[in-house]
């Protein structure tokens, strides 16, 4: 069973080439240690992925890359909830990072004393960004996809942009709510790739009184479910319902419909990689939220959007049908 979250944090730090093991604010609730909200900047976001497996660390290199070398991104921070890992194993990752990064903005890494899943959601006085992107070690985006979620962010704010959706439902028969993905509407996007303001995160880990702090036990005890009770928060701070958007290339590494790339290890280790009961599981933890924060604000959104509107119409090339506007 995963540990409740703790306060303590050492902070493994590669930036410019200095590298040192510091220790974070003992109470990250406390708004006098966490910058000034109207201070904060919103040309660029910080982003923030999650680390657990030293088996995708290979992985894990190169997605940290990609979002360093983003024009958007401010500094990209590895939040390692793996506390078994040798200290050795990450003073030498963030030793590579500082050495190897060719990105212009800086990559560093946290290493959590916790591996609640709540831990990802923590304020951290070292954001100095409006927004910030919420990511897993797994899931590879494409550099042009992750400056357009973060424009479609930045005139949407108080909604949460991703590129995986799924959505709530309630099953009649049973009398319970479920888990599930609809066709034509959402309620939730998921951490794998998920856009939101930082405010968010202190309206997470620390608003809401005693339940909230009900709701956070919860996912520490199922393993699971964070990112459906940061949808809540969004939606009942926001009063809206997330926002879709289209990528070019995402690889998810992590999904076991893969039959090539990544070895077994490395697809089993996310919780969320493990099928059968997932579905059932999430189902419960939302009927769970809406009893412990009684209500239920999840609102439905509809549509995607897209960067760009392609060429529809295909041609005929070289014996292959292709779209028209690839056919010089």
């Amino acid at each position: 069973m995963r540990t409740v979250l703790t306060v303590v944090f050492f902070f493994v730090y590669a930036h410019l080439g200095s590298l040192g093991l510091r220790t974070l604010s003992n109470d990250p609730c406390d708004r006098a240690k966490l910058p000034d909200p109207r201070n904060l900047r919103s040309d660029q976001i910080t982003v923030l992925m999650n680390g657990y497996s030293e088996s995708r660390i290979p992985l894990l290199r190169s997605i940290a890359a990609t979002y360093a070398a983003s024009p958007p991104v401010a500094e990209v921070v590895i939040l390692w909830g793996n506390t078994s890992t040798p200290t050795r194993t990450l003073t030498e990752l963030s030793h590579n990072f500082a050495t190897y990064s060719t990105g212009a903005a800086p990559i560093s890494l946290l290493r959590q004393q916790s591996d609640s899943l709540n831990a990802r959601f923590l304020p951290r006085p070292f954001i100095t960004t409006r927004g910030v992107i919420i990511c897993d070690d797994d899931v590879e985006v494409d550099p042009t996809s992750i400056e357009f979620a973060f424009r479609v962010w930045s005139t949407n704010p108080h909604r949460p942009i991703g590129l995986f959706a799924r959505s709530h439902d309630l099953d009649l028969s049973n009398r319970e709510w479920i888990y599930t993905v609809h066709p034509d509407k959402y309620s939730i996007v998921l951490t794998k790739f998920m856009v939101l303001k930082t405010e968010y995160l202190y309206q997470y880990s620390c608003g809401g009184g005693a339940k909230m702090m009900e709701a956070r036990r919860a996912v520490d005890l199922a393993q699971n479910c964070e990112d459906i009770l940061m949808n809540f928060v969004v939606a009942e701070q926001g009063n809206v319902g997330p926002m879709l958007v289209g990528a070019e290339k995402v690889r998810d590494w992590g999904d076991q419909r893969n039959d090539e790339g990544l070895g077994l290890n490395e697809r089993e280790v996310g919780l969320s990689s493990r099928r059968g009961e997932h579905r059932k599981r999430r189902g419960g933890c939302i009927g769970n939220f809406h009893k412990i924060l009684g209500r239920m604000p999840l609102r439905y959104s509809y549509g995607k959007l897209v960067n760009s509107v392609a060429e529809q119409g295909q041609c005929m090339k070289g014996g292959k049908l292709v779209f028209c506007d690839q056919w010089k």
